[in-house]
């Protein structure tokens, strides 16, 4: 049966053709939110614009929801934890309106300095008043960037075209990025209000950026600095950037976003020194059709079981990584699921090892894989990528993850070691020859060598001679093969591991049986998939 998607704001054709070559796709425009809420039952996803919100309650009544797709960067208008809790991928496209944001910038920059709004409104009503509308050259002078990530570099290339000098402060980005791109870089924020006779924000909206450009930061600035906001809405406090401009510490601004959208009353609407547009940044042709389509290729790859390129709440993965970590999915899923079969008791924490080659590496994929396959045999949720990380905090589970470039034996390897009130387990393994093949090489310090099978059975007993035989024996009796059996010991005549391929599943009733006809109680049974 094929999977359903819903469009609740449209998006361009191509897109449209490109997921109903693989999926049921339905168009519902002007959806309250309680229709939303009985429409969205049913579908595998749902794409949005700004027009959508996309509530807890709405997403809690979405009963086959997988990936929620915003065609556009903002996803304010998605409660992302409740989205998040229930294992829903949340994507957006954040490269899609890169260059028409960074071009309205500009545009609004311009129509500032030049008046043009104003001249066109006193035009229009019939008045000739060319010497009221006297404006200013931005040649030479300077352009402060807050906030230097793809907008921000556009703009900034954009603005030295036009004869403007540029700096720009953004603490998360790299001096060898401002070295290419042959922009100043600030140290620190105060030194951008030193020198900018502009300053634009290139900001997301979240805890540290709300309400970040207030009466403190405006009195800063240089005397008559303009300010420039076509990032979000709240970042820019307007109540106060209203009363910087009235006292002439701000000399004009120019919004695109507002603290509560939609806008039609703002203390900034009544001044002639701000220009100002309803949320016109991503309001291009090309612009809409770019975000539709690389929404639709999203939901495309996570409804196809593939990992989306731009997810909000699930770790993405460049495609030059993504070819490094992807053989070690399955060993990482294999040690998940035969450590949390082997575990006893409560796990109080949880400690990941990687060694050797794959320790130059982010590797928070590979540890979200393995906590998966921990959490889902007991979680009441669903888990799975995007909800792990909240899962595990919510459980209280400690999870630490160590790396080291030094592997004694093997060119890389990956460890779980496991604590609680009732015990501890270490496992580890690696992967082998041209295909990768997983393998287990060592439990609780035993070193084993098997390839994971989907049935297994795991026995520790004294090593002493015909236990094989003993065992072999119980399982013959009940018609269960042995494919393969493997054993670690630290020592001769010691305690012993004995690792074992089944043919076909053993039952709780046949695992009774195995002890009363063998005399092993210590065994688990594990079914991997």
């Amino acid at each position: 049966m094929s999977k359903k998607v819903l469009v609740t704001d449209g998006i361009s054709a191509e897109a449209k053709e490109k997921l109903e070559e693989h999926f049921t796709v339905v168009e519902k425009k002007g959806l309250t939110p309680e229709e939303l809420k009985q429409e969205i039952k049913g579908y595998n996803a749902i794409i949005i614009r700004s027009a959508t919100k996309l509530t807890a309650d709405i997403i809690e009544a979405a009963d086959e929801l997988e990936i929620i797709g915003r065609a556009g960067i903002g996803v304010d208008n998605v409660d992302i934890p409740a989205a998040t809790k229930k294992g829903i991928v949340v994507v957006n496209a954040p490269a899609s309106n890169s260059v028409t944001v960074a071009e309205h910038t500009i545009a609004l920059m311009l129509s500032l300095v030049r008046k043009i709004p104003q001249a066109n409104a006193s035009l229009k009503s019939g008045k000739w008043e060319k010497s009221k509308f006297k404006g200013i050259e931005i040649e030479n002078k300077t352009l402060g960037i807050v906030g230097f990530g793809h907008i921000g570099s556009l703009v900034a290339k954009k603005a030295i075209g036009l004869g403007m000098k540029v700096i720009a402060y953004d603490p998360f980005v790299s001096e060898d990025r401002f070295r290419q791109l042959e922009i100043k870089k600030a140290d620190k924020l105060d030194d951008v209000y030193k020198e900018a006779d502009f300053i634009t924000i290139h900001l997301p909206k979240n805890k540290d950026t709300l309400g970040m450009f207030n009466k403190d930061e405006f009195y800063k600035m240089k005397k008559g600095t303009i300010i420039l906001n076509v990032a979000r809405g709240g970042i820019v406090v307007e109540k106060d950037l209203a009363e910087a401009i009235e006292e002439g510490q701000i000399g004009g601004a120019a919004l695109d976003v507002y603290e509560t959208e939609p806008c039609t009353d703002s203390p900034v609407f009544k001044l002639d020194q701000v220009v100002c547009t309803p949320h016109l940044g991503a309001s291009t042709t090309e612009a809409q059709d770019r975000a539709g389509t690389m929404i639709a290729e999203q939901v495309i790859d996570v409804l196809s079981g593939r990992t989306a390129a731009f997810p909000v709440n699930a770790p993405a993965i460049r495609p030059e990584v993504m070819e490094v970590l992807s053989p070690f999915f399955e060993l990482c899923e294999n040690l998940g699921s035969l450590f949390i079969n082997l575990f006893e008791g409560n796990l109080e924490s949880l400690k990941i090892g990687y060694y050797g080659k794959i320790s130059d590496y982010d590797v928070r994929m590979l540890t979200s894989i393995i906590l998966v396959k921990i959490l889902e045999k007991y979680s009441a949720e669903a888990v799975n990528l995007v909800n792990v990380d909240l899962l595990v905090k919510e459980m209280g589970l400690k999870v630490d993850e160590v790396k080291s470039s030094h592997s004694k034996d093997y060119v890389n390897l990956i460890t779980l070691e496991g604590k609680g009130s009732q015990g501890e387990l270490s496992i580890s393994g690696t992967t082998v020859g041209k295909k990768d093949t997983p393998r287990f090489i060592a439990i609780d310090k035993y070193e084993i060598d098997m390839v994971p099978s989907r049935y297994m059975a795991f026995i520790r007993y004294k090593d002493v001679p015909g236990q094989i035989g003993k065992i072999g024996s119980a399982f013959g009796k009940l018609n269960v093969n042995i494919a393969s059996m493997h054993v670690g010991r630290k020592k001769l005549s010691g305690l012993a591991v004995m690792g074992l391929n089944l043919d076909n599943e053993v039952t709780p009733e046949m695992l009774e049986e195995f002890k009363k006809l063998s005399g092993f109680e210590n065994i688990k049974v594990v079914n991997l998939y």
